[in-house]
């Protein structure tokens, strides 16, 4: 069984449909998509239910 298509956590989109970056968290390694970066970044409580301990994660202070 492979590994399933890359895809950003937060809208889906496989690495064929939109260019990914790696996140590695948890000794895990998932993607998310230069536009949803600023989610990871800055409201990182909009990734609870997607990457596990999200609701641990600080948003940046401006």
């Amino acid at each position: 069984m492979s590994d399933p298509k890359p895809k950003c956590l937060y809208c889906e989109q496989t690495h064929d449909e939109i260019p990914l970056l790696a996140l590695n968290y948890q000794n895990r390694q998932y993607w998310i998509c230069p536009s949803h970066l600023p989610v990871l970044i800055h409201q990182p409580h909009q990734l609870i239910g997607k990457l596990p301990g999200a609701d641990k994660l600080t948003p940046h202070e401006h």
